[in-house]
């Protein structure tokens, strides 16, 4: 499958750069099983799920992993925390003029805490802080929201690019899970009292998400690697659930890579697992628990595009997508949503 095959034509006034007033406020495009396609709001989850089924959310949070800083020769650097693998070290990506060096050091803020470059891990810098790193991001850091939006983070980010059920505990995103931002108090209190549950597992998202794949055939294309926890809990209430002939809903293209993950690991069958996944998920991939999937609208040409084809069909997305943009609909990460119902085999 060539890489081509996954472009469409966004005009620009489509991305979302901002959230709407309300989260659940956005519209929902809900494919069926057929690929047949139906306009509603995203309120209208209610209605389109059943008592009994299960959404699968990702309770990841996001960091303010976004550092401005400079050099000892005082040019300017900017230092984006994508994995810390302890209270001072972490891996990074850094922006510079050209390339630091193992031995550099980097200053950030005004007091000027100290970032010691000591060597990389394919394309990461590992960087020692001189003081522990997330006291050093709430003081400085800022949001790393996407890079479409074109902006710098505000104020408003600060609470809507998280979502309403985020872990604290859990704090290692750089990137939210873009499909639960839709969800607020009273959708969730709804949805309970119809009978759908929720579980949660937690993917933490890396800026790899944003990278472009650069191989014309997506097939030689490789994953960046991601943390994910899926718990005993969410496995047991996903078994039950299918059990009794209920539908797995996962939230987002993260929660989906988590549960499928966990599932690869033990040759196809769900189970509690720990580890980082490099799951690629495209078209012609036999999905192991996820029946149904709520998502946002995708890059061209993106992984994650390629995940959504794959548990409906290319064709049956390509076209949902060309009627959302002559419906105008709102594109990416603060943009709508969909429902994508698994495609008949």
């Amino acid at each position: 499958m060539q890489l081509s095959d996954f472009n469409f034509d966004l005009p620009d006034e489509l991305i979302a750069r901002y959230p709407l007033e309300q989260r659940s406020a956005s519209r929902l495009l809900h494919v069926n099983a057929e690929g047949q396609y139906q306009d509603h709001q995203f309120t209208d989850l209610v209605d389109l799920l059943e008592a009994g089924d299960v959404l699968v959310l990702n309770d990841t949070k996001v960091m303010k992993a976004r550092l401005k800083g400079k050099r000892a020769t005082g040019g300017a650097v900017e230092v984006l925390v994508e994995r810390m693998q302890d209270q001072f070290i972490a891996h990074c990506h850094i922006k510079a003029s050209n390339s630091p060096k193992a031995g550099a050091e980097l200053f950030i803020g005004p007091d000027e805490v100290k970032v010691t470059v000591q060597g990389r891990h394919e394309n990461l810098f590992i960087v020692e802080f001189s003081q522990p790193i997330l006291e050093v991001l709430d003081r400085y850091g800022a949001l790393p929201i996407p890079p479409y939006f074109n902006r710098e983070a505000e104020a408003i980010d600060t609470e809507r690019y998280q979502t309403v059920f985020n872990d604290p505990t859990k704090l290692a995103s750089v990137a939210a899970p873009t499909a639960s931002l839709h969800f607020d108090a009273e959708l969730l209190a709804k949805l309970e009292a119809k009978g759908i549950q929720k579980t949660f597992v937690t993917l933490h998202v890396g800026a790899g998400t944003f990278l472009p794949v650069r191989t014309t055939d997506i097939e030689n294309h490789i994953m960046h690697s991601e943390w994910c926890d899926v718990p005993t809990a969410a496995v047991e209430m996903i078994q039950q659930a299918k059990a009794r002939g209920n539908k797995v809903i996962s939230v987002g293209t993260t929660a989906t890579r988590a549960v499928e993950s966990a599932a690869q690991a033990h040759g196809g069958t769900l189970a509690a697992w720990t580890g980082d996944t490099q799951i690629f998920i495209y078209p012609g991939y036999k999905f192991k628990v996820v029946d149904r999937l709520i998502t946002n609208f995708h890059l061209p040409e993106s992984t994650l595009l390629m995940l959504v084809s794959a548990l409906s069909s290319r064709e049956n997305i390509m076209r949902a997508y060309q009627h959302a943009v002559a419906q105008r609909y709102r594109f990416f990460s603060y943009g709508d949503a969909m429902l994508i119902d698994q495609a008949h085999s």
